[in-house]
């Protein structure tokens, strides 16, 4: 297959390529500054600009492109940002791909997008079929920015959405931020701890990916995220028993909406996150659960 990859540069977008081309595949990576040889494509997602043919060419597009998850939850500008960037690059793809069906063969669409799509379900459990709920700043980010496909639906195109859960690995966030901590012993539950975690490993995020991209009969919403999602309070004494570190303290909600933000439903909201779609369509998961998860994680070099 040829594979188009917005986002190609980041964490994921990096392991991702790397994976496709060990199976045989050619990339293309979009870039936004000269190209740098036949593996790369100038686009201006701002500008609505990009190379049709390179588009055209391939049998699947990807979508990872998008501004920083992290930043100043207090700041207005930050979440504008956040939410246009993933909605421009999704937009500005989507169309492209829309065009492409004219012809009669369009590539695939694989269109980034978060597991914070649900809102807080408690201890429901979830899977693709289930509803978004409640106005949290990444819950709305995440409706947006799937909207922002539609263009590539409604022309027949084959769109897969990535409902992507945190990815722990100790290279990246959120697993990078929490290991000094809890290796100093202040790892704590937040809140009451009940509130369920999706996660995944991140062999597991590209394992997904590419057997959504090789596998044709697979569209609509894939939740990568880990079969058995830990709460956070088992997430908590798992990652501190791995460390071999006490994790014994708590940080209260109260203070937790203070001091996050407009991210604490990220934090104190229950996600009991299933990945139906994967299973159903045969992909094994490497690391089922929270222990697998966060000794793959912590093992990465």
């Amino acid at each position: 297959m040829h594979v188009v990859i917005a986002g190609s540069s980041g964490f994921l977008g990096t392991h991702l390529r790397a994976e496709l081309e060990r199976r045989g595949h050619r990339t293309t990576a979009l870039v936004r500054r000269a190209a740098a040889g036949s593996g790369e494509s100038t686009w201006d997602p701002d500008a609505g600009t990009l190379d049709r043919d390179v588009v055209a060419s391939a049998d699947v597009v990807v979508n990872l492109a998008g501004s920083p998850t992290l930043g100043n939850p207090h700041s207005q500008r930050w979440a504008h940002e956040l939410e246009q960037s993933r909605v421009r690059t999704t937009e500005v793809l989507a169309r492209a791909v829309a065009e492409c069906t004219g012809g009669g063969r369009a590539p695939a669409f694989l269109a980034g997008n978060g597991i914070s799509y649900y809102g807080d379900h408690g201890d429901q459990e979830l899977s693709e079929v289930s509803d978004s709920r409640g106005q949290a700043l990444l819950t709305r980010v995440t409706r947006v920015w799937q909207a922002a496909a539609q263009p590539a639906i409604d022309a027949g195109a084959r769109v897969v959405v990535l409902r992507t859960a945190p990815v722990m690995d100790r290279r990246a966030a959120p697993l990078r931020q929490l290991l000094p901590l809890f290796r100093a012993g202040l790892g704590a539950r937040l809140g009451d701890g009940r509130q369920h975690m999706p996660m995944c490993s991140l062999r597991d995020w590209v394992g997904g990916v590419v057997h959504a991209a090789e596998h044709p009969d697979l569209d609509g919403p894939i939740n990568l995220t880990c079969p058995e999602r830990p709460t956070n309070a088992e997430f908590t004494r798992e990652l501190a028993a791995q460390l071999h570190r006490p994790a014994l303290a708590f940080v209260p909600g109260p203070l937790l909406r203070l001091g996050a933000g407009a991210m604490a439903p990220e934090l104190l909201g229950s996600l009991n996150v299933r990945p139906s779609r994967l299973l159903d369509s045969g992909y094994e998961f490497h690391d089922p659960d929270v222990a697998a998860v966060l000794a793959t994680g912590l093992a990465a070099s």
